[in-house]
């Protein structure tokens, strides 16, 4: 690689990172739903439910991103991305009623985060096949600083003006960030096969999704992602009423899992550069079974049950870091983009499945038992799914090997 095209995948780097922290903001939704239930007069949980549908609108334009990003280049759309933002961000502050909160902070911010994140997040990827899981973890570990560092800003905010201007100005920093992001980005080359890990050829979508891997691999995906969206979503609710903890005690699950799921992003991102992917999402998912059964079977008390929330939001980071590589890994690194963008529907379908089991069958358990399930049946995929193409691959050596033998 020249001197040049180094400093291109640097900068884009930079970009990425910076992009990634500002639209990482959208987590510090919570902030805000109790002044938003008093201003506009309606019930807390739904308020909250506009976070539901930014998961939701985030996972679609993730999944459309690829075709985006194709007719118009990254640089273009992360600069729509982070001018929609803005614009959703000012909208929401305007928003008199839940239908309009609904539409602006749920819909419109949402479908601009996602558009920006996943596309910005393959294309750094795409520059750095020798080092995938490493420029994984660091794209995705801004993802998740920025809600930590926009906790902050945000606070910090709203200790000085008013609820709208509060989100007016917070639309217009993460603005100002993404886009100047957007600017050190540069569409990354086609990657020929050999650059690829272990040669893997480029499906396109259609390609990638007859394959039974590629199905296989989305219910790992949607697994891991129910339990951690789930889990970190009421987790300190669970510590209250399921293990009987003071508000005090289990507000401190915020911060466990916050440690948590930086730790999983950092130590498996990296882990994934150094054995095979697929048997770092087997430890991911181990992890969280480990924490499930702790949930429902163990005597609980604050220990067991901030470890149990601990191993779960460490599986969840570990495996949204991971998964872009392990996707390239399977389906190639040129179409990756739209490859995992139809598999990261599951992060919005796992972030409502959760709770509307627990609305229909009454709680924490079915939720538990169904998440337990499925990641049993996840953790068998993983120990037994192959490449596409490596048996017969495996079967062409084979028939190969005479032949080289009598030469």
């Amino acid at each position: 690689m020249t001197a040049s095209s180094n400093a291109i995948r640097y900068r884009t780097l930079a970009g990425t990172v910076l992009t990634q922290f500002a639209l990482g903001s959208v987590y510090t939704w919570s902030l805000f739903n109790a002044q938003l239930s008093h201003k506009l007069g309606e019930p807390v949980s739904q308020v909250a439910f506009a976070f539901g549908l930014l998961s939701l609108a985030l996972a679609v334009a993730s999944s459309m991103a690829g075709k985006l990003q194709e007719r118009f280049g990254v640089r273009k759309v992360a600069i729509a991305s982070g001018l929609m933002l803005g614009l959703g961000f000012y909208l929401t502050s305007q928003a008199n009623n839940l239908i309009m909160l609904y539409l602006c902070a749920g819909l419109l911010v949402g479908f601009a985060d996602g558009a920006g994140y996943l596309m910005s997040l393959s294309n750094c990827v795409k520059w750095f096949p020798e080092r995938k899981g490493l420029i994984s973890a660091c794209a995705i570990g801004a993802y998740g600083l920025g809600s930590l560092g926009f906790k902050f800003i945000n606070l910090a905010l709203l200790s000085h003006f008013s609820l709208e201007a509060t989100f007016q100005l917070w639309g217009l920093i993460a603005m100002a960030m993404v886009v100047a992001g957007a600017l050190l980005m540069t569409d990354a080359p086609k990657q020929p096969a050999a650059a690829q890990t272990g040669g893997s050829r480029d499906y396109s979508l259609a390609e990638a999704m007859r394959q039974p891997q590629y199905w296989m691999l989305a219910l790992m995906f949607l697994t891991v992602c129910m339990s951690g969206l789930y889990v970190i979503g009421v987790a300190k609710d669970i510590g209250e009423s399921f293990v009987h903890l003071s508000a005090a005690t289990a507000a401190n699950a915020v911060a466990v899992i916050a440690v948590a799921n930086l730790s999983g992003r950092l130590v498996l991102g990296v882990l994934s550069d150094k054995m095979p992917r697929i048997r770092v999402i087997t430890i991911a998912q181990i992890a969280a079974l480990a924490g499930m059964l702790t949930l429902l079977f163990a005597p609980l008390n604050a220990g067991l049950f901030f470890a149990a929330i601990a191993c779960i939001a460490f599986s969840f980071g570990g495996t949204i870091t991971v998964y872009p590589s392990l996707v390239s890994d399977f389906f190639g690194l040129n179409n990756l983009t739209k490859n995992y963008g139809v598999i990261y529907l599951g992060f919005g379908i796992g972030s409502i499945v959760g709770s509307i089991v627990a609305s229909l069958f009454g709680g924490f358990l079915a939720t538990f038992h169904l998440i337990l399930a499925l990641l049993i049946v996840a953790l068998l995929f993983s120990l037994t799914i192959r490449q596409p193409g490596a048996a017969q691959a495996k079967r062409e050596d084979f028939d190969a090997e005479p032949q080289l033998g009598k030469a």
